[in-house]
This record gives structure tokens, C-alpha cells and sequence, in this order.
């Protein structure tokens, strides 16, 4: 199983896994949820609601 197949094709070809680990790395709520979905070692989503980033980048 690959690291991309729980993502769309699109963000697969945009986002790749290089080490980033903090909402402050991230440049979008897009790359944000792609690094949580797909990277080891993510630190992004402190209440554990599935939702990366929410004060920074993914505010809904």
C-alpha cells in the first residue's frame, strides 16, 4: 500500500513527505491535512479531532 492512496491523485502530486512536523511548516490547510493523513510523526492536531491546524490554517 502506498503512502498516497488514502489521498486524491492531486494532492499526492503536490505534496510529498520531507519532515515537515508543525502547523508553522505548513503552508495551506490542504498540506496540512495531506502531512497528518500520510506522514509519520505529525504534531498538528492538539485536540485530536481529526483536524490539523485549526487556529492557523484550517479555521472552520
Amino acid at each position: 500500500m502506498s503512502l498516497f492512496e488514502s489521498s486524491s491523485s492531486s494532492d499526492a502530486a503536490r505534496f510529498s513527505c520531507s519532515g515537515k512536523t508543525h502547523c508553522s511548516q505548513m503552508t495551506s490547510c490542504e498540506e496540512a491535512t495531506f502531512y497528518q493523513d500520510n506522514c509519520p510523526g505529525t504534531n498538528m492536531d492538539g485536540d485530536r479531532d481529526g483536524i490539523p491546524c485549526e487556529r492557523q490554517l484550517c479555521n472552520q
